[in-house]
């Protein structure tokens, strides 16, 4: 830089690295996510079933279904997705937009069989649904679709009891290698790095969130189960390459000042 460039034309140009940083990508437009929403029944095999929900993002979201019993009918489930419109539609993840995602999810529900289960659906267009969940009956943590399978429990010992609180995170970056990657963390413990092929990624259009989904029992019509998703969190993850440029404006900074 040049020696002569004023304190307050050093921070211009800072704030001028810091805007394209923003601008590269989509990592301004993952910060604008502010809300979640809701679509009951994305499966409704039982429809008389009892459904009730509470939306209060990012706080939490609750599903509950009671009486899922009918002679037949598999499931049903409700979603919720990151919105940033208020709700009016669910966010539509781009290609390059890398995000870390989290929450803290209790799943409760009577009988514990047939299968109560919730976690993260990320819905994209170039690798199908990538599902990272829970589940009663099996005692599961595992995430499986995509590029990648992982289970928690055989390979950390990793088991979720009916009525526990569990954290969830999952996150998709651009790897040292320059592939995008996916990544998967159950109460701190995190699963390898996945990687895409080179070029790959996640697709344009893609959208995250949450999903309850409860097993039709037809000889019980106590039949029931709740979701409850608390301290839902989602930040930008910004680019090595982002990071690199304003280290190196900041680090410019500070070298001129103490000059």
């Amino acid at each position: 830089m040049d020696a002569t460039m004023s304190p307050m034309k050093h921070l211009t140009c800072l704030a001028a690295i810091v805007g394209l940083a923003a601008a590269s990508g989509a990592y301004a437009q993952v910060s604008t996510i502010n809300s979640a929403i809701l679509t009951p029944r994305v499966w409704n095999d039982v429809p008389g079933a009892t459904y009730d929900a509470i939306n209060a993002y990012p706080g939490f979201v609750v599903f509950n279904e009671s009486g899922v019993s009918q002679a037949t009918g598999f499931a049903n489930r409700d979603l919720w997705q990151f919105s940033n419109n208020g709700g009016t539609s669910a966010y539509q993840f781009q290609n390059t937009d890398y995000f870390q995602a989290s929450f803290n999810l209790t799943l409760t529900g009577t009988p514990i069989a047939p299968r109560k289960e919730a976690g993260f659906l990320f819905s994209t267009p170039n690798v199908g649904d990538i599902q990272f969940i829970v589940n009663t009956d099996g005692h599961e943590v595992v995430q499986f679709g995509g590029i990648s399978f992982y289970s928690f429990n055989a390979s950390s010992g990793i088991t979720y009891n009916l009525g526990q609180a569990i954290n969830l995170s999952m996150a998709y970056f651009l790897a040292g290698s320059g592939n995008n990657a996916l990544q998967f963390s159950a109460n701190g413990v995190s699963s390898p790095v996945f990687e895409f092929a080179p070029g790959a990624g996640i697709g344009n259009g893609s959208t995250l969130g949450g999903y309850f989904q409860i097993v039709n029992d037809p000889a019980n019509l106590g039949n029931s189960g709740a979701t409850l998703f608390q301290g839902i969190s989602i930040s930008a993850v910004p680019e090595p390459s982002v990071l690199s440029l304003l280290g190196l404006g900041i680090g410019a900074l500070v070298f001129r000042r103490r000059r």
